[in-house]
C-alpha cells in the first residue's frame, strides 16, 4: 500500500463526514489525500509535504483537543515567525476547531502581550526563535496556558520556571491518529487579527470561517489555481493578506512559498530561485524593484499571476511589472482586514487601464460576489455618479466585528439613512462610477494612512507619544509622501526639547515601521479657527524639509 492510500485511510479515520462539511482545513485535507507527497510549504529552506504538514498539524490539533480545559475561548495564538511551525500552528488551530491569532516576535514585546491577553487565548503554539520573548506573554497570563513546542524536545526547564503552565515539546504532542474532526459553523472564527487602534491599543479584527471561504472560493476558480502553482508568501502572518497565499494554495494542493528576512529583501532572487508562479505584495514591491531596475521585460516569464494590494498601486511600477512578466495576469487588490483580505479587484489592461487611472495610482476596481457598496458624504447619504465620498460595503465577506469591542462595532458596522442592510464603513475616500466603470481611490477620510504597506493608526502613534512625553498636544503626519502611500511618519509635540530617551521608550512600545522618523518639538502647534490642532497647516510645514 502507498503512502498516499495510507494518509487516506488515517483521514478517513479521523474525519468521518468530513466531505460533507465545508471549512478552511477541510480544503488542506483534500488537498493531502490527493497529492500527499507534493510540496506544501516551503520555509526556513525547509520543505514539507502535504503529508509531513497534515501528520504535524494534527498532531497540534489533537494536543489542543486533548486539554480543552485550556479552551475556554475559541482561539489558538501562534507565536512563530516565518517557519514551518507558523503553518503547521495556523492549520493545527484550525483542525482542533479553534480560530488562530498571529503574534510577530519582531512586534515590541509589551504589544504582543497586549494582543496575547485581549484574544483570551490559552492555547499557544510557539517556534523556536520565538521561544526568547515566551516569558512575556506567560508572566502576565492570569489563566493557565497550554504551550506547545514542536521545536522542543525537552521542556524540563520550562516547566520548573512557570509550574502554573502546561508545556508539551515535540515528544509530548499527542499522535496525529488521536485527532478527531472539529464541528464548524459558518460563523466560527478562522482569525483574530490586531490592527492599529486610534486609542493606542490595538483592535481584534472577528473574520469568520464564512468570511474566508466566499473569498476563497471566488479566487481559487478566478485564477485557475492547481497543484502545479507555486505562490509567495511575503506577509506576515499578522497580516491578512497572508491567508491569501496560505488557503488559495492548500485548497488545490499548490505550494506556499515562504521567503526568509533576507530573501524579503531581495524579491529577484525569490522569485526566480522558487520558481514561483503566483506573486503577491504590496505595491511598495514593485516600487522598490523598478526603482533598483529589475522590471526589465521578460525577466518573469513563468510568473502567471501578480497580485498587489495594501496601498495604492502605482501606474508606473504596475506597466513596468507587466513587462516584466508578460505571461501574468496583474491585478490590483483592494480590501481592509474587516472586509476579509480584498473586497474589489481591478484586472490591468495595457489598452485601456491607464485612461480609467487618476492620480497616476490604478483603480481599485470591482466588488467581489455578493458585495454591494455605497459612496456616501458626510451623512451617509449616497452622492451621485462621478461624485466623491465614503466607501461602504456588505455581503459575505464582512467580518463579525470586533473582539470583545460592541463600541467600537456599533461605530464601524452601520445602516446608513434608506437602508435595511449593515454596511462597513471603510474610512476611505473613492469616486462613484459612471456607468459601469471602476472605483477609484482617493485617499483616507481620517487619520489612517498606509506606511511601507501597513495601514497605521496615526491616533495610536499620538497615543503612545503623548503617554511619554508629557504634553497632551501631539500630531502625527505622515511623511514623506510617495506614489504608494508614505514613507514614514513624524511627530509635531508641543512643548521643550526632549533627548533620545522618548524615541526609545516609544519604540519599546511601536512596530519599527509606526515608530516616528524625526520628533519636533515647537513652542506653539497650528490651530484653526475653531481652536483644534490644524493638522494640516501641520503637515504643510514639512514641505521643502528634506532632511
Amino acid at each position: 500500500m502507498d503512502k498516499g492510500s495510507l494518509l487516506n485511510d488515517r483521514v478517513r479515520s479521523n474525519a468521518v463526514g468530513f466531505e460533507e462539511q465545508r471549512s478552511l482545513w477541510s480544503g488542506f485535507i483534500r488537498s493531502a489525500q490527493r497529492f500527499p507527497q507534493r510540496p506544501a510549504v516551503v520555509a526556513e529552506g525547509k520543505v514539507l509535504t502535504y503529508e509531513e504538514l497534515y501528520e504535524l498539524a494534527c498532531r497540534i490539533a489533537a494536543t489542543i483537543q486533548r486539554y480543552p480545559e485550556c479552551s475556554p475561548t475559541p482561539l489558538t495564538a501562534v507565536f512563530a515567525y516565518r517557519s514551518t511551525t507558523a503553518f503547521a500552528g495556523v492549520l493545527g488551530a484550525l483542525l482542533a476547531g479553534n480560530g488562530y491569532v498571529p503574534l510577530n516576535r519582531t512586534f515590541p514585546e509589551g504589544r504582543t502581550q497586549v494582543m496575547f491577553e485581549r484574544s483570551e487565548s490559552r492555547t499557544l503554539v510557539v517556534d523556536a526563535k520565538s521561544l526568547p520573548q515566551l516569558s512575556g506573554l506567560l508572566e502576565g497570563a492570569r489563566e493557565r496556558v497550554l504551550v506547545m513546542l514542536p521545536d522542543m524536545s525537552d521542556v524540563a526547564q520550562l516547566e520548573a520556571r512557570w509550574p502554573k503552565h502546561l508545556f508539551v515539546g515535540a515528544g509530548g504532542l499527542q499522535a496525529s491518529s488521536s485527532w478527531r474532526e472539529a464541528a464548524v459553523h459558518p460563523d466560527s472564527l478562522a482569525y483574530l487579527l490586531f490592527t492599529s487602534g486610534s486609542t493606542g491599543t490595538p483592535k481584534g479584527v472577528a473574520v469568520a470561517e464564512r468570511n474566508v471561504l466566499s473569498f476563497l472560493d471566488y479566487m481559487v476558480d478566478r485564477y485557475e489555481v492547481t497543484e502545479n502553482d507555486r505562490l509567495s508568501q511575503m506577509f506576515d502572518m499578522t497580516f491578512d493578506l497572508s491567508a491569501f497565499d496560505m488557503f488559495v494554495a492548500w485548497e488545490r494542493g499548490a505550494c506556499v512559498c515562504c521567503p526568509s528576512q533576507k530573501e524579503l529583501i531581495k524579491p529577484d532572487s525569490f522569485i526566480k530561485n522558487s520558481k514561483l508562479t503566483m506573486w503577491f505584495s504590496v505595491p511598495s514591491t514593485a516600487v522598490f524593484m523598478k526603482q533598483l531596475g529589475l522590471l526589465k521585460a521578460g525577466r518573469y516569464p513563468e510568473l502567471r499571476v501578480s497580485l498587489f494590494c495594501g496601498e495604492p498601486l502605482p501606474v508606473s511600477s504596475i506597466q513596468a511589472w507587466c513587462e516584466a512578466a508578460p505571461n501574468s495576469i496583474v491585478e490590483n487588490l483592494y480590501g481592509p482586514t474587516e472586509l476579509t483580505i480584498a473586497c474589489t479587484l481591478y484586472r490591468w489592461d495595457s489598452q485601456r487601464s491607464a485612461s480609467e487611472s487618476e492620480m497616476g495610482i490604478a483603480p481599485i476596481g470591482y466588488p467581489y460576489p455578493g458585495m454591494t457598496y455605497l459612496v456616501v458624504d458626510e451623512e451617509l447619504n449616497e452622492v451621485v455618479p462621478g461624485g466623491e465620498g465614503e466607501l461602504l460595503m456588505n455581503g459575505p465577506q464582512m467580518s463579525l466585528g470586533y473582539w470583545r469591542d460592541t463600541k467600537k462595532t456599533s461605530e464601524a458596522f452601520i445602516t446608513p439613512p434608506g437602508q435595511t442592510e449593515v454596511y462597513y464603513r471603510t474610512g476611505d475616500r473613492v469616486r462613484r462610477p459612471r456607468s459601469g466603470g471602476p472605483l477609484i481611490h482617493l485617499g483616507r477620510i481620517d487619520s489612517q494612512i498606509k506606511v511601507l504597506g501597513h495601514r497605521v493608526e496615526l491616533g495610536e502613534i499620538e497615543a503612545v507619544v503623548r503617554k511619554h512625553c508629557g504634553s497632551d498636544a501631539v500630531v502625527a503626519v505622515g511623511w514623506p509622501f510617495t506614489s504608494s502611500g508614505y514613507g514614514g511618519v513624524e511627530v509635531f509635540i508641543e512643548g521643550r526639547e526632549q533627548g533620545n530617551e522618548l524615541r526609545d521608550t516609544v519604540r519599546s512600545e511601536l512596530p519599527e515601521y509606526m515608530v516616528p522618523r524625526r520628533f519636533h518639538f515647537k513652542d506653539r502647534l497650528a490651530r484653526n479657527s475653531n481652536g483644534k490642532l490644524d493638522r494640516k497647516a501641520i503637515s504643510k510645514s514639512l514641505e521643502g524639509n528634506n532632511e
